[in-house]
């Protein structure tokens, strides 16, 4: 564990309730020799929680032989909350959203945070992850007037989160998430996101979310830079590997894009996303078998959907490919019209695939923050109308 983490030593412990009681029981090792270097057993009230945690951190510190400096002290609560039941509310959310598969689990970890907010109305933190939440859920799975209602709430969210705490990286990220996928306006998503790494430039989530906008904008080099960066500091967690994948596939890297994603699935073989966008990049190099198997190992999620019909075109199976477009059209209508300009331009239909992406900018389709880099549209570059679209969105540099 700590080789795989680049740490010299671990953290570990346990966490026991009993009603509004809390007993923490942590052990600071040296991950060479195994010797302790401290440990501590606190018992406190759960409304003591955030005040527990600044305590745990100071002591590390001291046992480390470093000074955790007073602005650091203080970011540990920034955001957050003294009610223990709004706190739990937003543990159970942050939980159901480490693995987001579809609609109804979007809903119950939103659901999860109105309750911490309708608990502590200052809780800044769980207004920026709701944000997050909407943003993700209008983009991904929303369809009809449930899109831009999302995105709208996603903005107030974010929006209430900075007034409450302006120092807070999250409720900037939350807001940059807003003008690059709600509103695509990618000057002021940059700006936002520019503000949330210059208040916390060593969260991952923050170097996760900010590089693959940088990605977006084809500024390859520094968005994989922030994917190993991220990476290098939270090496357990699924969604650093993704990132990294998403930006070595939108920078044609497709055997290192494979990689990724495959370390991804060792940490949450569940998760569909990273199956379908495996397959892509299986596509990318023309390994049309894994790419098959890989988007087939989920075949519901609109990401391996999208894989499948442009695979079986490749592979000739062009009934299948037209029965998964159709399928696609029947459950989600014109919310994934973006997608559906991918399939032709892949199909070499450009017509349709323009029209689709006509269609797509009249709807304010999150997916055409992609269109700058997007592999699959590759076809398209030299198309008036595409450069037109191209020029309307307005990309920074």
């Amino acid at each position: 564990m700590a080789r795989k983490l680049n740490v010299a030593s671990v953290l570990e412990g346990s966490v026991r309730r009993s009603g509004n009681t809390i007993r923490v029981t942590a052990q600071l090792n040296n991950a060479v020799t195994g010797f302790h270097l401290w440990s501590q057993t606190y018992d406190r009230d759960l409304g003591d929680i955030l005040t527990l945690q600044t305590d745990i951190a100071n002591a590390v510190a001291g046992a480390l032989k470093v000074t955790l400096l007073d602005n650091v002290s203080a970011k540990i609560e920034l955001g957050g909350t003294h009610n223990p039941a709004a706190f739990d509310a937003y543990l159970r959310g942050a939980k159901v959203a480490t693995s987001l598969a579809d609609a109804e689990l979007y809903k119950s970890a939103i659901a999860e945070c109105t309750e911490a907010i309708r608990l502590d109305p200052n809780y800044a933190l769980a207004l920026a992850y709701r944000s997050r939440l909407y943003n993700g859920y209008a983009a991904a799975l929303a369809t009809g007037t449930a899109v831009r209602e999302s995105f709208d709430k996603a903005q107030a969210d974010a929006r209430e989160a900075i007034r409450l705490a302006p120092e807070l990286a999250e409720g900037h990220l939350a807001l940059g998430e807003y003008f690059e996928v709600g509103a695509l306006d990618f000057t002021r998503a940059r700006e936002a996101y520019e503000r949330a790494l210059a208040l916390a430039p060593g969260n991952a989530r923050v170097l996760r979310t900010s590089g693959s906008f940088l990605v977006s904008l084809g500024r390859f080099d520094e968005g994989i830079l922030a994917g190993r960066r991220a990476v290098a500091l939270d090496p357990l967690s699924r969604s650093s590997h993704d990132m990294l994948g998403f930006a070595l596939y939108f920078a044609r890297r497709y055997q290192e894009a494979i990689l990724a994603y495959a370390e991804s699935l060792t940490l949450d073989p569940s998760y569909p996303e990273a199956y379908g966008y495996r397959g892509l990049a299986y596509y990318g190099i023309d390994d049309l078998g894994s790419a098959r198997s890989s988007c087939e190992t989920k075949p519901d999620f609109f990401v391996s959907q999208l894989c499948l019909a442009v695979v079986y075109d490749r592979l000739g199976q062009h009934a299948d490919a037209e029965a998964v477009l159709a399928k696609m059209k029947a459950a989600l209508g014109d919310a994934v019209a973006y997608q559906y300009a991918e399939i032709y331009a892949q199909w070499g239909n450009r017509a349709s695939a323009l029209d689709w992406l006509a269609t797509a900018l009249r709807l304010r389709d999150s997916g055409l923050r992609q269109l700058k880099t997007d592999p699959l549209l590759d076809p398209m570059r030299k198309e008036p109308r595409f450069q037109a679209i191209e020029r309307q969105l307005n990309f920074p540099n």
